[in-house]
């Protein structure tokens, strides 16, 4: 399984608009796309930034899933995201290979 880490530094003024939209507008249209099976939002408590910090993290299949979502999607809600909350967020993405997990 693939993991795919969105982690996001908002403006302390717009993190809650930001979370309720991406809960009930951005996720929902990623994940109707099909290429994720899951995804989990988190906050970190201990970030060093100013701001707040956001993880976004989606599970896929295999990298070939992740790979067709970042050809044929990313682009597009990347600019929707950028188009609503214009320079009040940084974002940075990781990709991960899942080991193990308690699945709890």
């Amino acid at each position: 399984m693939i993991v795919y880490n969105e982690t996001y530094v908002m403006d302390e003024a717009v993190h809650h608009q930001w979370v309720q939209w991406m809960q009930e507008e951005q996720i929902p249209a990623i994940m109707k796309t099909g290429w994720f099976n899951s995804y989990t939002i988190l906050s970190v408590l201990d970030s060093p930034n100013e701001g707040v910090t956001y993880c976004v993290q989606y599970v896929a299949d295999s990298r070939h899933s992740l790979d067709y979502f970042m050809k044929k999607h990313f682009n597009w809600f990347q600019q929707l995201q950028a188009q609503k909350f214009e320079n009040q967020f940084v974002m940075f993405n990781s990709v991960m290979n899942l080991i193990a997990s308690s699945g709890k």
